[in-house]
């Protein structure tokens, strides 16, 4: 019989059967449990297993009721080493589309150790977590990783609500200038979500990080933009601000800019999320059901970029009602 199977504890639960083939040996001596996650290396005897270090399992092939299987474990493998372990299944795990519903991590609190150590131990992209009546996808995994002025070190994974969360203009006028991190979105809307009363501090508190990004802060109001035509208005100047939750960019969401007035748009949102390319439908909606909401580019003197619920790239008017639907990192 062939299968695959994730062993821990001693049991194959989908198999039906304990592994009394399995026999454990951690520094020399026989022992009846597998260690706790730590600087092993790690042999296993036979040609259908591997030792899984970020889920901390072992992983069987082509199992049968005859299969005998051997693992070991040695104290001293250098911390170097584990880590390009880690790095390998982070990689895997960040390619990998699984939806699954890991709400229990956050219930017990063992979310935040699976990010902050780096191992995102059964934590995949796609897999989400409701709390608060909002399902909160992983969007991705430590995709802004040594980006700012001041270095993000802290290990995290990309957080987006399956739906939006509200509906709201991104100035009172048709404007852009003061860019993007002049704008009304900026300044009270998506301040207010990250506060501790409202629905994303609620929900994951402290464990919001903080990370530097560079935003818009200025548009020329006469200059030509990249979409062309005769729209005028571009960005045309930056800063790095600290920031907890921000809209998404074109790139982020497309894996190019369409509306984008200029290069000063994108700052580091500039690589599509892992999320929407291996589901690229979930850009449009979750479960079929499209929507319309606002991204972090100038379009142009009087317009933003937005995306429409039937999946078009288009522009909108800074006044104009349309879905908010931040990301934002927690560790």
């Amino acid at each position: 019989m062939k299968k695959s199977f994730n062993v821990l504890k001693g049991r194959i639960s989908d198999f039906g059967y304990d592994i009394k083939m399995l026999s454990v040996v951690v520094d020399d001596k026989k022992s009846e449990t597998i260690p706790e996650r730590g600087l092993y290396k790690t042999n296993v005897n036979g040609t259908f297993g591997e030792w899984d270090y970020n889920n901390w399992n072992l992983v069987l092939n082509n199992v049968s009721s005859e299969s005998k299987c051997n693992v070991s474990f040695t104290s001293g493998l250098p911390q170097e080493e584990y880590n390009k372990y880690i790095e390998a299944g982070k990689a895997m795990h960040r390619n990998t589309y699984r939806g699954k519903d890991i709400t229990e991590y956050y219930t017990d609190g063992s979310l935040y150790t699976r990010i902050s150590n780096g191992s995102f131990e059964d934590i995949y992209v796609g897999d989400y977590i409701i709390a608060n009546d909002v399902t909160w996808l992983i969007a991705d995994i430590d995709n802004y990783l040594y980006t700012g002025d001041t270095q993000l070190t802290k290990h995290h994974a990309t957080l987006i609500p399956a739906e939006p969360l509200m509906n709201a203009s991104m100035n009172d006028t048709d404007t852009t200038e003061g860019g993007y991190a002049g704008s009304k979105m900026v300044t009270e809307t998506l301040t207010n979500l990250v506060s501790n009363e409202e629905i994303v501090g609620k929900v994951f508190g402290s464990h919001i990080l903080e990370y530097r990004n560079l935003l818009s802060n200025s548009v020329n109001l006469d200059s030509c933009n990249q979409t062309g035509g005769d729209s005028k208005g571009a960005a045309s100047n930056w800063s790095w601000y600290t920031r907890k939750i921000d809209l998404m960019s074109e790139t982020n969401v497309y894996g190019s800019v369409v509306y984008s007035s200029s290069g000063i748009d994108t700052g580091i949102d500039n690589m599509q999320y892992a999320i929407f390319v291996l589901k690229p439908e979930i850009r449009i909606g979750y479960n079929g059901h499209g929507y319309n909401y606002w991204l972090k580019n100038i379009a142009s003197v009087r317009s933003f970029a937005y995306l429409n619920g039937q999946g078009i790239s288009q522009e909108n008017f800074a006044s104009n009602q349309a879905s908010v639907h931040p990301r934002f990192l927690i560790g």
